[in-house]
């Protein structure tokens, strides 16, 4: 059975990041696990053994911590993604390439900053899937969105996606723009593949960057291999292009990333001492992370 580590267990405590005068805040809401051999149909059983295989779950799965991300600046909040909402999925009634999805608690941890999802004035999502839009406009159960106020932002290619305007969006839908401001030192850059519009979002404070890549990668293995096809991406030879590119610029000084499918270790930057591509989470740095 595998050894439970934060490299194969999804996050569950929130976690903060200072740069400057931002405060960056990891708000876990649940995890999903993801078949290796089905998500990555390109790998063999080779390719999860030995370093790879303290990626997995005692199930032989990925766990993929699904929430969202907390930027605070001056008084002001906004949050990259939203979560999964409060859903339990077994294994049986989920994708192929997917066990267990669950989501549920990011209200509870973004009480725990003590950030009211009034006070949330925008979301900006990674792409329309609903484990990255769930309690903004799925929450379930009837009830309506947490966020009140929220602007919900995406890349004018990834609302063209929608047949309709979503449920409790309210009419405050925003297409952003490669590199468009959507918030104090945060800006979009479109990073297709996973899906057509898929954004990432770069945070510029205090003298160094930070990168959420959302589903760019869904696991540090593909750091080495990014060449690796992804079963879920729609447009498959761009992710790759994306992950290739993303990796060139976290090789640049005074960069850092944000992984929010990365189990536990969702803050992290790209580790190259060993002639290999890795992924180094910045708790093992002690860099500026509070737990």
């Amino acid at each position: 059975m595998a050894t439970a580590t934060p490299w194969n267990t999804p996050a569950r405590t929130p976690r903060s990041l200072t740069l400057g005068e931002h405060k960056v805040t990891w708000l876990p809401d649940g995890f999903v696990q993801l078949d290796p051999r089905r998500w990555l149909p390109g790998t063999t059983d080779a390719d999860w053994a030995g370093e790879n295989a303290g990626l997995l779950d005692p199930e032989g799965y990925l766990a993929a911590s699904i929430g969202a991300l907390l930027i605070e600046y001056r008084g002001r909040a906004m949050l990259v993604d939203a979560g999964f909402g409060p859903h339990d999925i077994p294994a049986a009634h989920t994708h192929p390439t997917l066990g267990v999805l669950v989501g549920g608690a990011l209200p509870a941890a973004l009480a725990s900053t003590g950030v009211d999802p009034a006070a949330v004035e925008l979301i900006a999502f990674s792409h329309l899937h609903d484990d990255h839009f769930g309690w903004a406009f799925r929450p379930g159960q009837g009830a309506a969105t947490p966020f009140t106020a929220a602007v919900f932002a995406a890349s004018a290619a990834e609302w063209a996606g929608w047949p309709q305007q979503p449920d409790g969006s309210g009419g405050r839908l925003r297409a952003v723009a490669d590199g468009e401001e959507v918030f104090p030192g945060v800006t979009a850059r479109v990073t297709p593949g996973h899906t057509a519009g898929h954004t990432s979002y770069v945070l510029r404070a205090g003298g160094r960057r930070l990168i959420a890549f959302g589903d760019v990668f869904h696991t540090p293995a593909q750091f080495a291999r990014p060449d690796w096809p992804v079963a879920m991406d729609a447009l498959p030879e761009q992710g790759v292009a994306s992950r290739q590119a993303l990796l060139a610029e976290l090789a640049e000084p005074g960069t850092v990333a944000f992984a929010n499918h990365f189990a536990d270790v969702v803050f992290g930057r790209l580790d190259l001492t060993s002639g290999t591509a890795r992924w180094e989470p910045l708790e093992e740095t002690r860099d500026h992370i509070h737990n």
